[in-house]
């Protein structure tokens, strides 16, 4: 019976490194490419609800990037806080700021998907680049690192947001390194021909894209997942291209307790549910195979299966899961969580099982 489990949990091992070399290499070997800077006129869009501390220390960090041809639309989404005020001080101060604001509707009440609607739609510009209204970009040159990757094939382009970094804080770089597992995904699964999602604090695409699939229509009523859901049905091989230079990424403060997190997790994982087939399977597949392993490693540890046979496996599995969640942190200026791989990627698994039990009888609290 040993037997059998252990060549089982070869099979869910050989599953894992095809994940992390066949997949996931994609993107963590991947070379960076010279950056060739485009003019192509842009719309940055940044969507606020209540945010008027963060809105005010970034629309300026916005409205000072090095690009010849961009306009800034925010937008207001029916703040109760001192944002609209902040925005229409900003509107006076910048030629180049655009102010859309939105009240509340009784039918899309609280939902940031209608009100990131009304401001692509009030944007002047053919290219498009969101971020949200409490992130900020990593360099002056955000705009251009990101409107380099369009072409005329490539319209839609995905780009990383990370968190800044909290010295002495675990839960900063369980969050940190969560990101750069994400990131990877949607990277390596792009690079692939594969694109399934994005991240809304920084991703670029053409207005023509947005409206080829009726914008935000078929899933108006799911409550989050506004650019998830979005790429997943707009982008595909032909049209999408990813941007990973260290001057085009967006920084944001990370959750600070694990109730925030957890939440936060929650509505990431909600919001799977509403995938493509395929991309809900490779993405479930992939959190099987790692409770799979740890299971049955436990099993063979507790009845003290032949060392010689485990250990070469187990060592295999971890190398080649270092290394190459090593290189993808790297490219991603998060080298630092890496270190702390073995005990993160036990305590991030624990807490995918948790959320989906949690979520099977509960909703997650929408956006803001």
């Amino acid at each position: 019976m040993l037997t059998i489990i252990f060549y089982v949990f070869v099979g869910v091992t050989a599953l894992q490194l095809m994940y992390y070399l066949g997949i996931f290499g994609k993107f963590a070997f991947a070379k960076s490419k010279p950056v060739t800077p485009k003019k192509i006129p842009v719309s940055v869009i940044v969507c606020a609800k209540n945010e008027a501390e963060k809105v005010k220390q970034f629309v300026p960090l916005l409205a000072a990037q090095n690009y010849p041809d961009f306009e800034i639309v925010l937008i207001d989404d029916a703040s109760a806080d001192e944002t609209l005020d902040i925005f229409e001080e900003f509107e006076k101060q910048y030629s180049n700021i655009k102010l859309v604001k939105v009240e509340n509707n009784e039918a899309f009440w609280g939902n940031k998907k209608y009100a990131l609607t009304l401001g692509i739609k009030a944007a002047s510009k053919e290219y498009l680049l969101f971020t949200d209204a409490d992130s900020y970009p990593a360099t002056t040159d955000w705009i251009t690192q990101m409107s380099s990757q369009f072409t005329l094939n490539k319209t839609i382009v995905l780009g990383y947001g990370g968190y800044e970094k909290v010295k002495n804080s675990f839960l900063n770089k369980i969050i940190r390194f969560d990101s750069v597992l994400m990131a990877t995904q949607y990277f390596a699964w792009a690079k692939l021909g594969k694109p399934y999602t994005g991240e809304g604090r920084n991703l670029a695409y053409k207005r023509e894209d947005f409206f080829k699939v009726n914008g935000f229509i078929e899933h108006m009523n799911v409550r989050t997942g506004e650019d998830a859901l979005f790429i997943n049905q707009a982008a595909i091989k032909k049209n999408t291209t990813v941007c990973f230079s260290p001057e085009s990424f967006t920084y944001c403060e990370a959750k600070k307790t694990f109730k925030e997190w957890f939440a936060q997790k929650r509505r990431h994982n909600y919001t799977t549910t509403f995938f493509k087939t395929f991309d809900k399977l490779q993405l479930r597949l992939y959190t099987i195979s790692q409770v799979l392993f740890f299971t049955l490693l436990v099993v063979l540890l507790s009845f003290q299966f032949d060392w010689e046979f485990l250990v070469p496996v187990i060592a295999l599995r971890y190398l080649v899961a270092w290394l190459t969640i090593g290189y993808s942190a790297s490219k991603l200026k998060e080298k630092d969580v890496i270190y702390w791989f073995p005990i993160i990627e036990i305590i991030l698994i624990l807490t995918k099982i948790n959320v989906f039990f949690t979520n099977l009888f509960s909703k997650p609290v929408h956006w803001k």
